[in-house]
C-alpha cells in the first residue's frame, strides 16, 4: 500500500513474460539494459512523473530529470527514496551501484556520482524499458493525484 491506500500489484513471472515485451522482461527481470539513445524516455521533455512498469509505484519526476547526453533518461533522486533499493553490481568488469523498484525488484539501472553537483551530484540512469511514463494531463485520472502539486509546481 501507498499513502494514498494504492496496493501495487506484481504479476507472477508467467503473466510478466506476457505482459511485457522482451526488451522489457530482459531489462526488469535479468538486469539487461538498452542500448543508449533507443529509448522511449531518454530524450522525453514532458511535465509528468515515471512509474514502474511491473508496480505502477511511482519512481521519478519530469521535475529532477536531466540531460546527461548519455542516451538513457536521467533523474537526480528519485520520487521517494524508498521507492528503490541500491546495490553493488560487479557485473561487466566494472563497479557500479545499481538501482532496483522496491516493490517489484525490477532493475532500473544504475547510479553515479557525476550528476548535476547543485542537485547532490548523483545520476540515476535509467532503462526506459523499466519504466511507464504519465504524463502531467493523465496523472490525475490514473491516479496519481497526490504527485500533480509536485510536478506542476516544478514545471517549467
Amino acid at each position: 500500500l501507498d499513502e494514498d491506500g494504492r496496493v501495487f500489484v506484481r504479476l507472477p513471472d508467467k503473466e510478466l513474460r506476457q505482459a511485457l515485451t522482451g526488451q522489457q522482461y530482459e531489462v526488469t527481470r535479468n538486469a539487461a539494459t538498452e542500448r543508449p539513445f533507443t529509448g522511449a524516455y531518454w530524450d522525453l521533455d514532458e511535465p509528468g512523473i515515471y512509474v514502474d512498469l511491473v508496480t505502477g509505484e511511482p519512481l521519478f519526476s519530469s521535475t529532477d530529470k536531466f540531460y546527461s547526453g548519455c542516451g538513457w533518461p536521467s533523474f537526480t533522486k528519485p520520487l521517494e527514496p524508498a521507492a528503490v533499493t541500491w546495490r553493488q553490481d560487479l557485473s561487466h568488469g566494472m563497479n557500479r551501484v545499481e538501482i532496483r523498484s522496491r516493490e517489484s525488484g525490477s532493475h532500473l539501472g544504475h547510479v553515479f556520482e557525476d550528476g548535476p553537483v547543485k542537485d547532490g551530484g548523483l545520476r540515476y540512469c535509467i532503462n526506459s524499458a523499466a519504466l511507464r511514463f504519465i504524463p502531467l494531463n493523465q496523472m490525475e485520472q490514473e491516479g496519481y493525484g497526490a504527485y500533480v502539486r509536485l510536478i506542476s509546481h516544478g514545471a517549467t
